[in-house]
C-alpha cells in the first residue's frame, strides 16, 4: 500500500511505501529570501513533511540537493550544518541546477526510512 501526504492535482509532497518516506522536491516560501533563509525554510518543511509521516531527520537514507548557484555552496552548508544531526548525516549529493522558478536559490529532495 502506498500512502501519500499533501495530495495535490499535479504532485504528492511525500509518499510512504515499504517503510520508506520519499519526498518531493522542498522549496522556499519566500522565494525573494537569501540562500541562508530559503535554506533554513527548505529544510523546516522537511522536517514537517517527516513528522506527518511520524520519522524525523535521523533517518533520513540520502539528500539531494539542488544549488541555483554553486557559489551558495558555503552559506546554505552552515545551515545545512547546524540542522543535521551529528552522528546522523545521511548521504548526500550537492549540484548546480536550473531550478523551474529563477528565484528558487535551492531545492532538496530527501529519501528516510519509517
Amino acid at each position: 500500500m502506498v500512502q501519500r501526504y499533501e495530495i495535490g492535482p499535479r504532485m504528492s509532497e511525500a509518499a510512504v511505501h515499504n517503510g520508506v518516506v520519499y519526498l518531493a522536491g522542498q522549496v522556499a516560501d519566500d522565494e525573494h529570501a537569501d540562500i541562508a533563509e530559503q535554506t533554513r525554510q527548505v529544510l523546516a518543511s522537511i522536517d514537517a513533511l517527516l513528522k506527518q509521516a511520524d520519522t524525523d531527520k535521523s533517518k533520513i537514507l540520502r539528500a539531494q540537493i539542488y544549488l541555483a548557484d554553486i557559489a551558495d555552496f558555503a552559506a546554505m552548508n552552515q545551515v545545512w550544518d547546524r540542522w543535521v544531526l551529528h552522528g546522523h548525516t545521511p548521504p548526500r549529493a550537492t549540484v548546480q541546477a536550473a531550478l523551474a522558478n529563477p528565484n528558487w536559490k535551492i531545492e532538496i529532495v530527501v529519501t528516510a526510512a519509517l
